[in-house]
């Protein structure tokens, strides 16, 4: 075996997921033994054999991502539980496994997936589905980039057929639920039980927790960065729909047509409105002049 051989049937070995009871599975994807793979590419030594000394790569490569997913999604574990979370998580990483030099992507298609799976999430599907979509967000906002916003005269200066950007770290979100402040409220309460060493594979199961009465209701959410801290804010469903067309990069006149496509404000309040929006997303920075291609 030459040296990518190797790393492809070791990393192959490695990305199984793992027995029951956390160890290595006897039969590799192909149905040979996994003591025969292991032993075409690792030596024996005087303590372990090579599917022993396998297992270790194997066992630790799994209990760093599923421990890294629980990081990232505390709240989504404390709704679901953390039988159901591992069983989730074993199924959505071995679907869309690392792929990326930081385990900072790991959960980036975790709400695709989960929208296409809710054998793992029950009767509380769309739930999670918008509570991992607000974590994710948080994630994107945190570490989105950030780019010099337009001020308030320049933004008063813009005419009809002006098209804006949006800051990068900007996330609009359109939930089913106002899931918001339960996401806030798992986080403080995960904070206080989860050590800084983080979620451990042995832990001992938790139930979902009990959670107040949370009625469907559509919700629209920016989640945004300010001085390295992550915020949310609830918007009105004609403001979120302005953002979500000007970051489209529709002009401007288009954008304010689509926001009020099928409102019930009151065109005599629609200007006013608009107004209002405008000097709150300036006072946080939310707009900025649209990138332009770098010349070649």
């Amino acid at each position: 075996m030459n040296l990518e051989a190797i790393q492809r049937a070791m990393a192959a070995a490695v990305l199984q997921p793992l027995t029951a009871d956390e160890g290595m599975r006897e039969r590799a994807a192909d149905g040979r033994a996994m003591s025969d793979v292991a032993a075409t590419f690792i030596a024996p030594n005087s303590r372990l054999d090579a599917f022993e000394r396998l297992e270790i790569y194997n066992r630790q490569y799994w209990f760093r991502i599923l421990g890294a997913l629980a990081e990232d999604f505390p709240a989504l574990r404390a709704v679901l539980g953390s039988a159901r979370f591992d069983a989730l998580s074993v199924a959505y990483l071995t679907d869309h496994p690392s792929r990326s030099f930081t385990l900072r992507n790991l959960g980036s298609k975790l709400v695709e997936w989960l929208d296409a799976h809710p054998q793992f999430t029950g009767r509380r599907h769309a739930l999670s589905v918008d509570v991992a979509r607000i974590e994710w967000a948080f994630i994107e906002s945190f570490d989105g980039a950030e780019l010099t916003p337009l001020s308030l005269a320049q933004i008063a200066a813009l005419a009809a057929e002006s098209q804006l950007a949006l800051q990068p770290h900007l996330q609009l979100l359109a939930l089913q639920y106002p899931a918001d402040t339960l996401v806030l409220s798992l986080h403080k309460h995960e904070k206080r039980q989860t050590s800084e060493a983080g979620i451990e594979h042995d832990e001992p199961d938790e139930a979902p927790l009990k959670l107040p009465n949370l009625r469907r209701r559509s919700t629209w959410l920016a989640a945004h960065r300010v001085d390295l801290s992550v915020y949310y804010r609830r918007l009105e469903r004609e403001e979120f729909l302005m953002l979500a067309a000007i970051r489209k990069g529709k002009p401007l006149f288009e954008a304010l047509e689509s926001a009020f496509a099928d409102s019930r404000i009151p065109e005599a309040r629609r200007a006013a409105r608009v107004q209002s929006w405008f000097n709150t997303w300036a006072q946080l920075g939310w707009i900025c002049a649209p990138e332009t291609p770098a010349s070649e």
